[in-house]
């Protein structure tokens, strides 16, 4: 458990900031080869999927923010429900197992961000996940105690194999410090070294999956994949916050809802916003709640989505009159997720928010391929066919995923996210109310402690963090309290960049809650640089 802000680092000639040190190096390494923040992203995002397989991998979906080269723009990667998914006598959805997962998307993802913007070969952006995969990497304390927490749920899958790929043996997970090896998905990724994502779409690894599909009563086929899921270029939401505009994803993903919190939260002097006292704290958790409430009845076609007819963006939220703390019904648990983001010394920028949805996905491994499905089926609706994210063939899931690009002066200044499901976006609200209200540097901004409010009135926060009369304030005031462990994995995982204003100097901090780190080319010594 960290007791402290982590280390803050700092480079010249750009950053990466991801949730396992290898992948920030892998990321660095492209950099100092002469690749663009595009291509960094790519390498970062690939070895992610080998050394935080709980969190993502090829099976899962990637969406992505973009500024390069003046250009700003976000992509979307929600994976569709494949075509065979019944829809005259359907199956209840299932958490786990074969019949959860939708169309893998990250791939063609990576792929497209690359082949619009990157500068060196595929093949070297792929070289580093191979690496790590061949030769493995050290079990962490975080990931034995995910797998702790999830291996009865992996041994509920039919023929385990995810239990085979991913624990020491049925019930066991492995050791801190084992040397993970994945030879078989080290050997998928040298094919697409090779042949482009193409080679897991069309290739022998589609055919493996549709076997393996088939085999367990799954809905995924071969014709899935080759109906290649590119992802879709959108627009962006953006808005003022303190000075400073602040731009990310539109719908399907939870830009707008951050912004919304935003535009609320400006109307409050930064000294309130910045205490630690219980009137603040409940103003922060019906801000958040009022966010979740209003997203979940405001779903769109994202296709139709139109930013300046927008209310939340023009208006901010309409809060209750008084604490209405509501059912305090739990939500169901919810998936985990990973970021990262890169800024390169050309003035570009690449947030990456992916997934296999919740921690290790479905628990099913595809066979002789190594990676997990993911359970995206159980981000749709269930109940009204009208629902612009229905369960139905070839729909696609929601997301809160909000990589989100703080812009000082018209250049970037800033590049973060975080992990989390809704978690994402009051994470995020947090970390820049910690910026731009307190004045924290990014170290101090990141480890800060958190809360989080559901629709339903839950409150869970970091209860040991919080002076005791937040504690007591929501417990007397109705609401159901769930306190987390200091630095909790459950409220999400900053990684962020940062350009200092007139230095040129990177700066870049991993979530001290979780195994990320940051890297760099051009190292430099931190001298407690303030980011103002």
């Amino acid at each position: 458990m960290p007791d402290g802000r982590g280390q803050l680092r700092r480079a010249g000639g750009g950053m990466v900031s991801a949730a396992f040190p290898e992948a920030a190096r892998a990321g660095a390494a492209i950099l100092e080869a002469g690749g663009n923040a595009a291509d960094a992203a790519c390498a970062t995002a690939l070895a992610l999927g080998v050394c935080e397989p709980a969190a993502s991998g090829v099976g899962g979906q990637t969406m992505a923010l973009v500024h390069m080269n003046g250009r700003t723009l976000s992509l979307d990667g929600s994976g569709p429900v494949p075509s065979r998914y019944p829809t005259n006598n359907p199956l209840p959805v299932e958490a786990n197992g074969y019949r959860a997962t939708t169309v893998p998307t990250t791939l063609a993802v990576l792929g497209h961000l690359h082949r619009r913007w990157g500068r060196l070969p595929w093949q070297q952006l792929v070289e580093p996940a191979i690496g790590i995969a061949r030769e493995g990497y050290g079990i962490t304390p975080l990931q034995r105690a995910l797998q702790m927490r999830e291996k009865d749920l992996f041994g509920e899958v039919e023929g385990h194999s995810g239990v085979r790929y991913f624990l020491k043996a049925p019930g066991v997970p492995h050791e801190v410090g084992h040397l993970f090896r994945q030879p078989e998905l080290a050997a998928l990724l040298e094919g697409v070294a090779r042949e482009g994502p193409e080679h897991f779409y069309l290739g022998p690894p589609a055919r493996a999956v549709d076997a393996d599909m088939r085999e367990h009563g799954g809905y995924l086929r071969a014709d899935d994949l080759a109906a290649i899921p590119w992802p879709v270029e959108r627009g962006l939401v953006e808005g003022e916050y303190r000075g400073a505009r602040v731009v990310t994803t539109p719908p399907p993903m939870g830009g707008r809802s951050l912004l919304g919190i935003l535009r609320t939260l400006e109307a409050r002097p930064s000294a309130f916003l910045a205490s630690d006292g219980w009137p603040t704290c409940r103003f922060l958790a019906e801000v958040f709640r009022s966010a979740l409430v209003e997203r979940r009845a405001a779903m769109t076609d994202p296709g139709g989505y139109d930013p300046g007819a927008d209310p939340l963006l023009a208006e901010g939220l309409r809060l209750p009159g008084g604490t209405e703390p509501g059912s305090g019904r739990p939500d169901r648990p919810t998936g985990q997720t990973t970021h990262l983001s890169v800024m390169d010394g050309e003035g570009n920028a690449v947030g990456i928010t992916q997934s296999v949805n919740m921690v290790y996905g479905a628990k099913a491994a595809a066979a002789g391929l190594g990676f997990l499905y993911n359970n995206y089926m159980l981000d749709l609706d269930t109940t009204d066919p009208s629902h612009p994210h229905h369960l139905r063939p070839g729909g696609r899931p929601w997301s809160y995923a909000c990589p989100t690009l703080v812009l000082k002066d018209g250049a970037p200044w800033l590049l973060a996210g975080s992990p989390g499901s809704d978690r994402i976006i009051t994470t995020v609200a947090q970390f820049l109310v910690n910026l731009l209200d307190r004045g924290l540097e990014l170290d101090a901004a990141v480890a800060r402690p958190r809360l989080h409010c559901t629709v339903d009135g839950v409150v869970s926060l970091e209860a040991e963090r919080f002076p005791p009369e937040v504690v007591a304030g929501f417990e007397a005031g109705g609401y159901r309290l769930i306190r987390r462990e200091p630095w909790s994995f459950h409220h999400g995982a900053i990684h962020a960049v940062l350009r200092e204003p007139g230095t040129g100097i990177f700066q870049g901090m991993a979530e001290v809650r979780r195994d990320g780190d940051a890297a760099g080319p051009g190292a430099v010594e931190s001298d407690g640089a303030t980011l103002r």
